[in-house]
């Protein structure tokens, strides 16, 4: 509480709520606006010493975040929550549960002395808090939230202190909604289609045919006996072991700078646009390490070939009316392709294009094949094989 304030529950309300409607238009950020409104809780006398917003955010690595304001450390933590966390003892047996299960706000003073219904109850009373009320936040589409305020103040919270919250919180809660939806977009773009392309929608690349034709160096990689191995072993087999296979090469892919555009059944398509420094080099390691990581792995079922090449592709969308796709189309494009599909005939892992061997300048971790006729292109294409 700021020295010498006094809680005026109208002018609090008056406040708050105008900030809520008009004042948060630049802030894009879920946790600034939780953080500015827990100072601003306090600016108006309302006793705050904790607070915490726990929102599902459905990342592909992680089921939510939990955001944790203290009066000590007013710029809040952030921590991410795990997917398997509602299945744990520590969850079922929290206030979070009930909450988020009931739908109804839950208050509780937890100074009074004795074993309480929740262990963190007894947590907090050893910080030294003395109430804790819970209110489930609820947006649209049946998805429900978490909010939490405590305060150290011997007598606990006023009733016009907890009526406030409760005013406040619809208003809050679309705030809230807003960017945790625009959060949400962002993520699930850069999940599917990758981080670059994903900002070329948000501005606007979303009509048929929009994109630009750009350099870039292109590998296109696909697992050995997919076709056996999808016929011969159990479905969750064959799942798990496509995702050791694209953990293997997409880590070292986007270690080094390298966008994904697709997932291509047991294949990868990626790109490394020549405008960024170093592409053709980047690309070359990101091989280098997948290949090092597939043999250190010892897994005989993992085994990939990969196609590289460098010139000119069209980024950008195509698609019908109704559905697009963000990818890149061109000759280079079929080309690494055609590399790829050489690699089972050629017995070679990976192998590299003349041109991308004369971008790179790296010769000397090639070895050279000779020129060989390749479907779909007029003159022989030099080959080489990179040297593991």
């Amino acid at each position: 509480m700021v020295m010498g304030m006094v809680f005026d529950y109208q002018r609090s309300r008056n406040s708050l709520t105008a900030w809520l409607a008009a004042g948060l238009r630049e802030e894009p950020r879920v946790e600034v606006i939780f953080a500015k409104l827990c100072t601003r809780l306090t600016e108006q006398g309302v006793p705050l010493s904790r607070s915490t917003l726990h929102f599902r955010v459905h990342h592909p690595q992680w089921l939510g975040t939990r955001i944790i304001w203290t009066r000590e450390d007013p710029d809040v933590d952030v921590h991410t929550v795990a997917y398997d966390v509602e299945a744990t003892d520590v969850f079922l047996r929290s206030p979070f549960h009930l909450v988020i299960k009931t739908g109804q706000r839950l208050r509780q003073k937890i100074q009074v002395c004795g074993p309480h219904i929740f262990p963190i109850y007894d947590e907090l009373r050893q910080q030294g808090h003395s109430d804790y009320a819970a209110w489930p936040l609820d947006h649209t589409q049946g998805r429900r939230h978490l909010i939490t305020f405590a305060t150290e103040r011997p007598d606990g919270f006023l009733d016009d202190e907890i009526s406030l919250i409760d005013e406040l919180l619809p208003l809050f809660s679309l705030v809230t909604e807003i960017r945790l939806k625009n959060q949400l977009a962002r993520t699930l773009l850069q999940t599917y289609v990758g981080p670059h392309a994903s900002e070329q929608i948000l501005e606007g690349a979303t009509t048929r045919g929009s994109g630009v034709t750009v350099n870039a160096a292109v590998m296109i990689c696909d697992l050995r006996n997919f076709t056996q191995l999808a016929s011969t072993r159990h479905r969750d087999e064959v799942i798990n072991i496509l995702n050791s296979y694209f953990d293997l090469v997409a880590d070292p892919i986007e270690r080094n700078g390298g966008e994904i555009l697709k997932f291509i059944g047991d294949g990868l398509l990626a790109v490394f646009p020549l405008d960024r420094p170093g592409a053709c080099e980047r690309l070359l390691s990101a091989v280098t390490e997948a290949q090092i990581a597939m043999f250190q792995a010892l897994d005989e079922r993992i085994r990939f070939g990969t196609g590289v090449h460098v010139g000119e592709v069209m980024y950008g969308n195509i698609g019908s009316k109704r559905r697009l796709d963000f990818t890149v189309i061109g000759p280079a494009v079929n080309l690494a392709s055609r590399l790829e599909g050489m690699t089972k005939t050629l017995q070679r892992p990976v192998l590299i294009s003349g041109d991308f061997v004369k971008s790179a300048n790296c010769a000397d971790s090639t070895e050279a094949l000779g020129h060989h006729k390749i479907h779909g292109f007029d003159a022989p294409i030099e080959v080489h094989a990179l040297r593991i």
